[in-house]
């Protein structure tokens, strides 16, 4: 285990946490937020699910010692909502600083004295306190082993992926004549996030050997890529990297994948993942990722990804072709899409793009389809040159957005690229409040390890 934690926080929370603590009045204001955690590869990171706000005069007041704290009524309850909810409880109050911070002696001497009550009330639950810079964040996070972590980086995320530090961090990286280029668009310190960073592919197919190649020609560092799938003579066409040679020893297409990277970048970590994505063992290796581009048509790995990306917090993108014919024959549409999916937002279980009955489809074999007179599963049409227009607008999205190289917008849309009338058309997404996966009240939101993903067993 590291000594230090993660972060992750829904834009729309972090606003509501920074506008309370910096109204202009130049004062300390606080605040307490519940969060999920979840621990991967060594590596504990909290996920924001709650954000309570302590009223001026009435939640929040004159210290006795210090010069502001929290009440005891106010700490009362929340510690005893996260011990139910088993969320981390983080009292959280403002520093003047700006792009360093860190807690002072009185904030230290405080946490020693109250937070180890407040573990014994938590019952097996961290607990610990974040101060805030105007563009910097600390965290004290107290575990029950007695162990203390700061933080490593907070993530927020929304249409743009912020990274806040306690402590401006310096980029070292090897900058070689590959990457000029584009250095010269992003700088350094953009291509030293590139190569810190870990996606997931979810889909080494048509669309997801070309993320690979785009993404491993960025100079992208890490790699999670899954699909059990292998290399067919018909694929050639469309699975960027193959070679006639692939599909006579029916070579995975994850190992395609990975050699299109390593021809653009030998230095990448790849893990290659030949199963499942529904599987719960697959899944669990997703969530620590930075990015997740969903490049897979089934609907459970719809169902599943979706659920990583509000339950951890981590952006996302679905990514699709689609070609269909009347019952001439003749072609009746031919689209690409490109749907961001955030915390919160853009979810696909509210914009029913995931289906109950084809669900139920895929979990049944060839054998149970035909005998209840399913069928067995025709191939969907595929083109390259329509993959290609997907695949390239998600990877500049990804670019733009985690790199923050563009404002942050205030609304999310879908792109879809409908080629038959030559439109290009952003559909703004619905939301229900009352979703279970992606609203804050339901089962999913920010949870983390706390609750388990829908996947089959393994």
């Amino acid at each position: 285990m590291t000594n230090k934690c993660r972060l992750r926080i829904a834009r729309e929370d972090f606003d509501v946490v920074t506008r309370h603590l910096y109204p202009g009045d130049l004062d300390e204001h606080g605040a307490v937020l519940l969060a999920g955690m979840s621990s991967a590869d060594g590596q504990i990171t909290l996920h924001v699910r709650e954000v309570h706000i302590a009223r001026e005069g009435t939640d929040y007041i004159e210290g006795k010692i210090g010069y502001r704290a929290l009440t005891p009524k106010f700490i009362h309850r929340l510690i005893t909502r996260a011990r139910d909810e088993k969320l981390v409880y983080l009292a959280a109050h403002n520093h003047g600083s700006d792009l360093e911070v860190a807690f002072s002696g009185i904030d230290l001497d405080s946490h020693e004295r109250g937070y180890p009550a407040l573990l014994q009330i938590a019952k097996g639950v961290p607990v610990g306190g974040m101060v805030f810079g105007r563009r910097s964040i600390q965290v004290d996070l107290w575990l029950p082993s007695g162990h203390r972590l700061g933080l490593d980086e907070a993530v927020v995320v929304g249409n743009t992926i912020h990274r806040l530090t306690p402590s401006p961090r310096w980029h070292v990286i090897n900058t070689v004549d590959t990457h000029d280029r584009q250095l010269r668009m992003f700088g350094q310190v953009g291509q030293a996030e590139l190569a810190r960073c870990r996606v997931g592919i979810i889909g080494l197919g048509g669309i997801g050997s070309l993320l690979a190649e785009y993404l491993g020609r960025l100079g992208v560092g890490h790699f999670c890529l899954v699909d059990n799938d292998r290399v067919e003579k018909s694929n050639l066409s469309r699975i960027v990297g193959a070679s006639p040679a692939d599909a006579a020893s029916s070579t995975t297409k994850v190992i395609v994948a990975q050699r299109l990277i390593h021809q653009a970048n030998a230095n990448a970590q790849v893990q290659l993942i030949t199963d499942d994505v529904a599987k719960e063992s697959v899944a669990k290796a997703l969530t620590s990722c930075d990015y997740l581009f969903l490049a897979a048509d089934s609907m459970r790995a719809r169902l599943v990804v979706n659920a990583i990306i509000h339950q951890y917090l981590i952006p996302g993108v679905q990514l699709g072709s689609k070609i269909r014919s009347d019952s001439t024959g003749a072609l009746a549409e031919v689209m690409s899409v490109n749907r961001p999916i955030r915390p919160g937002r853009g979810c696909l279980l509210c914009n029913q793009l995931i289906d109950a009955t084809q669900l139920a489809k895929e979990a049944k074999s060839d054998e149970e389809r035909k005998a209840q007179a399913y069928g067995v599963e025709e191939p969907n049409p595929s083109v390259i040159s329509l993959n290609a227009v997907s695949a390239a607008h998600a990877v500049n999205d990804f670019l733009l957005d985690y790199l923050c190289l563009r404002p942050e917008a205030s609304q999310l849309y879908y792109e879809h690229f409908h080629f038959l009338k030559g439109t290009r058309s952003m559909v703004e997404p619905r939301k229900d409040k009352e979703c279970s996966e992606c609203s804050h009240g339901g089962l999913r939101y920010g949870r983390g390890d706390a609750v388990g993903l829908p996947c089959i067993e393994g």
